[in-house]
């Protein structure tokens, strides 16, 4: 692709960018499946450069800005992604994040009904860098993480089930991993035994809502994204009783 066509492609996705909550100290936006959130060796434009355009035009600014990435989701996971806009609300995000004092909640569409409605799951992950993949193992394998989460079936549609997950550690892939350990296969999900991908090339997990304290006011933030648009999550949404948010600007602070 030409630096024209890059240009275009990265104003067109600036124009499509959800926000969901932005103050000067930190911006929180709603991550399309597609969206790498930082840069990695295929070259890609991220959910930052996005970001980051965004600000220059909401601000004004022919310069670059700042913005820290205070964590991330992976490439085929859709949902809440929070960024710094200062380098001391990074600092402070990324401890939270390290501290596991940031809340975390997920909904993850799986075809198989899980064993119970609602469990704490506890394994032990080792991740393998070559395949890109954890997968549960004994205590004392090497390299084993205890790893830990809670979930609860939220509701039943014909053929899949919208499970609520709760982070309480953060390892790598740990849903999807922990999930398909209990024979739970997340849609679309080839890597972790799914039997079909997602017409779009992402999985049916979405990173729902983040609880955390405000890293410069102190105050109690709960921020909400919305499912990505397709029939599944519509059924879901519409069997919850809940609608889409309307939104036509980002809240400020």
């Amino acid at each position: 692709m030409n630096s024209q066509s890059q240009s275009a492609s990265l104003d067109s996705r600036i124009a499509g960018l959800r926000v969901l909550y932005e103050d000067n100290h930190i911006i929180a936006v709603n991550k399309a499946t597609a969206d790498l959130v930082q840069g990695d060796k295929t070259g890609d434009d991220t959910l930052a450069d996005v970001v980051k355009g965004y600000l220059r035009q909401e601000n004004a600014k022919k310069g670059n800005v700042f913005l820290g990435v205070a964590h991330r989701l992976d490439r085929p996971v859709s949902g809440v992604v929070l960024f710094a806009r200062t380098s001391k609300a990074l600092e402070r995000l990324s401890q939270m994040f390290r501290e596991g004092t940031v809340r975390k909640t997920y909904w993850a569409l799986v075809q198989e009904r899980p064993p119970k409605e609602a469990d704490t799951l506890v394994h032990f992950l080792r991740r393998n860098p070559k395949l890109n993949k954890s997968f549960a193992v004994s205590q004392n394998a090497s390299g084993a993480k205890q790893s830990e989460l809670r979930y609860r079936l939220l509701v039943s549609l014909d053929r899949y089930h919208l499970l609520e997950v709760e982070l309480l550690t953060g390892r790598h892939h740990q849903i999807r991993a922990q999930l398909s350990a209990i024979g739970c296969h997340i849609k679309g999900d080839l890597k972790y035994g799914a039997p079909r991908s997602n017409a779009d090339g992402g999985i049916s997990l979405h990173a729902r809502r983040v609880s955390f304290t405000h890293p410069v006011r102190d105050t109690e933030l709960t921020i909400t994204a919305d499912p990505p648009v397709d029939p599944l999550w519509n059924a879901a949404l519409e069997k919850l009783g809940l609608q889409r948010q309307q939104q036509t600007e980002a809240p400020r602070s």
